[in-house]
């Protein structure tokens, strides 16, 4: 009779380091990067210096165009490619009144992958990216919302909890892992975001499925971040609990939670809530512009902070990971030291 354990099959041989990389194989490939860690686009902060540095040491770093101006934009990405020769995405706010002229800007520089927040894509949108010849990555906050994006030819997908820092959904990071990646995994490489602050944690999502994941948090304080000093020291004193979310005060405003860390400005959302609403009430405003009003709001309060060093008036988004900030340092180091975390968690598992 044959022995049952030496009939086993063996155990594997190959460390950590290459399970990780045979892991990340599909995501990176996808991004054309060499590690499959996207670079969350923060406002203000997600600018040429991050973006290059990031993409520079690796990962894929991507533009945040937040509210900027068809103009602004077009320099932003010549700035960037400037700085870097590697792979690099533009992060485009679906409710931007110029979408399709940053579209097109995008695509006069041979932007490779456009990421489409704040909503469903409007139409003929997904076309034009598509058109030009750029993937296409989506933020998908449900699985419904998943299947239909994947069904519209979306190309990717970022599935992002609430830990996150900036606009946040009501569900955590690791219950979407595991409602979604057993769906889509197969179908779209899907990366997952919020929450994340070590590589342990990326080895388990990757694990799981996810072809990578977008980090924002941790980079605020790269040495190649222009956050301000005020900003950076923010985040290093800042433990988990202080990241809390905004609060809707009006339930016809659809004001999407924002987590950032706690002070004086978010006594200033709540008054700029009371304000917008007010002018529902006196016919002012309609309720598209009323959304537009929230969302300058946060990029001018986002400015102050990041920008001016304003951190108790301004708006300092962060994750619930930034508890695990503790210094300033080089991109290339944060990536590194990630990926030696998650590929010594494989090597304990040696899976």
């Amino acid at each position: 009779m044959t022995d049952t354990l030496s009939a086993a099959a063996p155990v594997s041989s190959s460390t950590g380091k290459e399970r990780l990389a045979r892991r990340m194989e599909r995501g990176a490939a996808f991004l054309g990067s060499e590690v499959a860690i996207l670079g969350g686009a923060m406002s203000w902060v997600s600018e040429r210096n991050l973006v290059a540095a990031i993409s520079n040491a690796g990962g894929f770093g991507v533009i945040a165009c937040g509210a900027m101006t068809v103009e602004l934009l077009d320099r932003e990405i010549a700035a960037t490619k400037a700085l870097t020769d590697r792979p690099f995405g533009v992060n485009l706010i679906t409710m931007h009144p110029d979408l399709m002229a940053l579209i097109d800007v995008c695509a006069r520089h041979g932007v490779g992958h456009v990421v489409l927040a704040g909503g469903l894509p409007p139409k003929g949108s997904l076309e034009a990216i598509k058109a030009a010849g750029a993937k296409l990555i989506c933020f998908a906050p449900t699985l419904a919302l998943a299947k239909k994006l994947v069904r519209s030819g979306v190309d990717a997908l970022v599935i992002e909890g609430m830990e996150a820092g900036g606009h946040i959904g009501p569900v955590s990071t690791s219950v979407l892992a595991q409602e979604m990646l057993p769906e889509l995994a197969d179908q779209v490489p899907v990366f997952v975001a919020g929450g994340i602050g070590r590589g342990e944690a990326i080895a388990g999502y990757l694990d799981m499925g996810a072809a990578g994941v977008q980090l924002g948090t941790r980079f605020v304080c790269a040495t190649e971040s222009i956050a301000h000093a005020n900003f950076k020291k923010a985040f290093i004193r800042a433990s988990a609990r202080d990241a809390v979310a905004s609060v809707q005060i009006d339930p016809r405003l659809p004001v999407i939670p924002v987590r950032a860390l706690k002070n004086a400005g978010q006594e200033l959302f709540t008054a700029k809530q009371r304000e917008v609403a007010q002018s529902l009430d006196e016919g002012a405003v309609a309720m598209a512009e009323a959304q537009l009003q929230i969302e300058h709001y946060w990029a001018g309060a986002l400015r102050r902070a990041v920008i001016d060093g304003d951190i108790e008036h301004g708006s300092v988004m962060a994750g619930q990971s930034v508890g695990m900030v503790t210094r300033e340092e080089p991109v290339a180091a944060i990536i590194a030291e990630f990926m030696e975390e998650a590929a010594a968690a494989l090597d304990r598992r040696r899976g």
